[in-house]
């Protein structure tokens, strides 16, 4: 009698055991769903920020933005079958409206500091360009050293405004800074007598002194020697290296020299075809 009852439960432990292992078998069994990535947006447009005010590179004119950096995204945004969307901005808080998602890039002759390397993604260079001091035609001034106690004007959070702090004996020899919103008001103040000069990038310099018909001239040597690039968000590399292979492919088949001979009569980028 006691061996049945022990063999009884002998056989309702086994069974136990038997369904528990089962159990945990069935559990290890079910396979784990797994979320899949989403997949990348396909990108249909490209908005472009700019200082509208920044001739030849982009400005209005006729109540049309236009430009060499205007015509260059219009040709890459052809190629890879974007709407170019132009937003014009404060250029002093520029990489303000690339990381608030205003804008998906900054192209408009802007310098690639050491700053802006360090905070954007940035294209490769496409040209190169100089920052230098401009004076009226008729002036009598004709070296930086001539400047001592004047007036020197310049646009507020431009790379001028950068080789000037960084250029410290010309600086403390100037009598006053005067700082604008753009370099047309700057320009405009130094026709008007009420500034001396104008720091500035000579690329926009030679097009006033060119183009414009404006009684200006070059003076001295530059203050600082640099290269244009195309700033983006620091995350997208994705949308940088496109554009990258879209200047490169531009390069190619002509087209940049084409854009460049039509603002400045010659080949002035620095995009090398593959």
């Amino acid at each position: 009698m006691k061996q049945r009852r022990w063999l009884i439960l002998a056989l309702a432990a086994a069974l136990c055991m038997a369904l528990a292992a089962c159990g945990t078998t069935s559990s290890q069994a079910t396979p784990t769903p797994t979320a899949t990535p989403e997949p990348s947006p396909v990108r249909t447009s490209l908005i472009l920020g700019l200082d509208d005010s920044f001739p030849p590179m982009g400005y209005v004119e006729n109540g049309e933005i236009v430009g060499f950096d205007i015509d260059v995204a219009k040709a890459v945004c052809e190629l890879k079958g974007w709407e170019l969307k132009l937003q014009p901005i404060d250029w002093s808080a520029n990489e303000m409206e690339l990381n608030s998602g205003n804008i998906d890039c900054i192209w408009n002759g802007m310098t690639l500091t050491d700053a802006r390397l360090e905070t954007m993604s940035c294209s490769d260079p496409y040209m190169n360009n100089n920052q230098v001091v401009v004076v009226m035609a008729d002036s009598d001034y004709e070296t930086l050293a001539d400047l001592a106690g004047k007036k020197l004007a310049l646009q507020t959070g431009s790379s001028a405004e950068e080789a000037l702090n960084n250029n410290a004996d010309f600086k403390n020899s100037l009598g006053k800074v005067n700082t604008f919103e753009n370099n047309m008001l700057a320009m405009m103040d130094l026709e008007s007598g009420s500034s001396d000069a104008v720091l500035m990038d000579e690329i926009v310099a030679n097009y006033y002194i060119a183009n414009e018909g404006s009684p200006f001239k070059v003076i001295g040597e530059s203050l600082a020697s640099e290269e244009y690039g195309i700033g983006f968000r620091k995350a997208d590399t994705e949308l940088r290296d496109e554009v990258n292979a879209a200047l490169k492919e531009l390069a190619k088949n002509g087209k940049l020299a084409e854009i460049s001979t039509k603002w400045f009569g010659k080949d002035v980028t620095t995009i090398k075809a593959d």
